[in-house]
């Protein structure tokens, strides 16, 4: 327990004694250490908790001269101030001026008769302070053992139970998106919620830095976990006094083993989900139920879902297994997990399919930040392919913009207009018509589509284009439109695609017999063919 003037008060070989009636709360002061001066003005020498001894070799006898000393003292953070007695000094007896200047500030003045010296009294006070921190390392080596123990048999809860029992101090883990892993007191989720802001601060910052707070009249603080990366956050709730300050960083280092010991005991449940995302992805036509029995197997059971790719340094081990690790942060942070890590033209792909409601923007800014990431459109599970291909023709816009690229967002349009690089350009135009290149009429499907464009909107000049009926011109427009996840009537899909088509065509469009546009190519070189679209049946 820290020393207090009650304790000095106590000691019956020092005799010391109060020369007014001390209200009990001010004898509760802690005292820190014990220093001696005469100055007239020493409280600029204090750091605070001290017991000032004089002898009042200097002091002042006016009422108004001893109020200014008092206070000098007070103001320097001096838990009390004791006067020296006895023969030979100026004093026999704490004189009046000063008792009532003490009474007044609220310092307590204590007197040291003549048969204790200073050193007496300077000697007892760093004894129990030696004491005290003792008894502060004994209990922090307790509580280290304690946590040791209860970490031997696995689990986080059962240490940051015993961290709760011994030092009264709530505490909780989380995982890097916040989310609870494991908890040693029923309030915690109040303690989440008003720790939620310092939550994220701490988890944008990995492994650099922890915070405090302070919510209500509760102590709040986050600690980061993990080895080289981020693993998961420590929430504590309340104030630690020394001995527990003293083993918090053990408490860190234990529970960080433990998420790392679970890191590494998930490795085969992520590369058994890499493995389905392949599977999945190698059927060019799964049936609608296959497709979400699949993805149910793993708990991702959106109704929609999107694809997500993330371009990382080297080929698919990365750098030192980099693109491992990144694909192993997004795969616990996306519900399901189904991710896996590949080779693509430029270096290492991360693919995943992530449900349609995700925050797809705030994983990859925790977990793959400043990286080329594609984001496909939401599509139905046995379409997820399509969305997969879309979000990969996103990567060249996203190198160029420096954020993640997503396949609805308008704007990507304008940034393409402006950056005239080719491959950057027909990655758009893969995106945007990527749905139509593989349905089984796709060639057809992408001429209608930009003869209409061409044509203004106009049905019966598109009509006469193509040598088909209306009617046909309007179904093949509907049926692009259910693939594309588009609008003919928003303005911004409608860009989106004149331009895609456009871009196909290589640029400004060539003219006919009588300065009427050309009829656009079935499709690009390469594709399922070049022969015009059939006629109409």
């Amino acid at each position: 327990m820290p020393l207090q003037i009650s304790d000095l008060l106590a000691r019956r070989d020092l005799n010391l004694s109060v020369t007014y009636d001390v209200p009990p709360r001010l004898l509760a002061r802690t005292i820190e250490a014990a220093t001696v001066s005469d100055l007239l003005t020493p409280g600029k020498w204090l750091q605070g908790g001290e017991l000032l001894m004089t002898i009042g070799l200097l002091l002042p006898m006016e009422p108004a001269a001893c109020r200014a000393y008092v206070r000098d003292v007070a103001e320097g953070g001096a838990a009390c101030l004791a006067l020296g007695l006895g023969q030979g000094l100026p004093y026999q007896e704490a004189p009046e001026p000063l008792v009532t200047a003490a009474e007044e500030a609220g310092l307590p003045l204590l007197t040291v008769p003549d048969e204790v010296p200073f050193i007496a009294v300077t000697k007892a006070v760093f004894d129990a302070r030696a004491d005290e921190q003792r008894e502060v390392l004994h209990r922090a080596f307790a509580t280290q053992r304690r946590l040791t123990a209860a970490a031997t048999g696995g689990g986080l809860r059962p240490m940051l139970e015993e961290w709760t029992a011994a030092t009264g101090v709530g505490a909780a883990v989380l995982d890097p998106l916040g989310r609870l892993l494991a908890a040693g007191e029923r309030e915690q989720r109040t303690s989440l919620a008003q720790a939620r802001d310092l939550i994220e601060r701490v988890a944008a910052r990995g492994l650099r830095g922890s915070a405090s707070s302070t919510a209500g009249a509760r102590q709040l603080e986050v600690q980061p976990l993990g080895a080289r990366r981020l693993r998961g956050l420590l929430l504590l709730t309340g104030r630690p006094d020394d001995a527990a300050r003293s083993v918090v960083p053990g408490l860190v280092s234990l529970l960080s083993l433990e998420l790392e010991r679970r890191h590494l005991r998930d490795e085969p449940e992520r590369r058994r989900r890499s493995a389905l995302l392949s599977e999945l992805l190698a059927d060019e036509d799964p049936s609608a139920d296959r497709a979400r029995d699949m993805l149910h197997s793993v708990g991702l059971t959106s109704e929609r879902v999107r694809g997500v790719v993330v371009e990382t340094e080297g080929g698919a081990g990365g750098a030192d297994g980099a693109a491992q690790e990144m694909a192993a942060d997004l795969a616990l942070a996306m519900p399901g997990g189904l991710v896996r890590v590949t080779d693509g033209p430029t270096g290492g792909l991360i693919e995943a399919v992530v449900g349609e409601d995700l925050d797809i923007h705030d994983v990859l800014a925790r977990f793959a930040p400043r990286r080329p990431a594609g984001i496909g459109p939401a599509t139905a599970p046995e379409a997820v392919r399509v969305s997969l291909r879309q979000a990969a023709g996103l990567l060249a816009v996203s190198r160029s913009s420096g954020e993640p690229a997503e396949a609805r967002q308008s704007q990507a349009s304008r940034l393409l207009l402006d950056l005239g690089d080719r491959r950057t350009l027909h990655g758009y135009a893969d995106t945007v018509l990527g749905p139509l290149d593989l349905a089984d009429n796709g060639e057809e499907l992408i001429a209608t589509l930009a003869a209409w464009l061409e044509t203004g909107g106009a049905w019966d000049a598109t009509s006469r284009r193509l040598g088909v009926h209306r009617h046909t011109v309007r179904n093949r427009l509907d049926k692009a439109m259910e693939l594309t996840g588009r609008r003919l009537d928003d303005p911004d899909d409608r860009f989106d695609l004149w331009l895609a088509t456009r871009i196909r065509r290589g640029g400004a469009p060539s003219t006919g017999t009588g300065g009427r546009p050309a009829p656009p190519p079935s499709s690009r070189p390469g594709r399922r063919g070049t022969a015009p679209p059939p006629p109409a049946r």
